[in-house]
């Protein structure tokens, strides 16, 4: 009898994530460049259950995923981007060893039982005048362009 309640015990701690867990995450974003924070940027948050807005830095709270949030940061002549990988929390696994795989799928398709990073620092670029960042390689010549002519 002792070990039946145990195990309920168990059971009842571990959790289903999409019970236990939330669907919704803050996370925070901050814009460097030069290992400076640069301040005002327009960033755009989006995974595959929707997108976010923000002016950085600051929080915003991001519908959370099993895929990864991808970041974009524009303003002027700065841009960056940065990838926040999902991965899954304790609570799945728990409910993976427990309640085998159909807690599992609920928890996939709810995102319960995965997690982003809490902070995301977006390192920036400087982009020159026509919007292309300064360190872009240059076009080739194609066959159809005029090469200069030496004198």
């Amino acid at each position: 009898m002792k070990r039946i309640l145990a195990l309920l015990g168990v059971v009842a701690v571990t959790g289903c994530a999409s019970v236990a867990g939330e669907k919704m995450q803050p996370v925070s974003v901050t814009t460097i460049f030069d290992n400076k924070e640069v301040a005002g940027l327009g960033c755009t948050l989006t995974n595959d259950a929707g997108s976010w807005f923000l002016t950085s830095p600051a929080s915003v709270v991001v519908h959370k995923s099993t895929g990864d949030l991808a970041i974009d940061c524009k303003k002027d002549s700065y841009a960056g981007t940065a990838t926040a990988v999902s991965k899954s929390n304790g609570a799945v696994w728990g409910n993976i060893l427990l309640g085998g795989g159909i807690g599992y799928i609920v928890d996939r398709n709810t995102g319960a039982g995965f997690d982003y990073p809490p902070t995301i620092v977006v390192t920036l670029r400087q982009l020159d005048t026509a919007g292309i960042p300064a360190n872009a390689p240059l076009k080739p010549m194609s066959a159809n362009d005029s090469a200069p002519k030496a004198n």
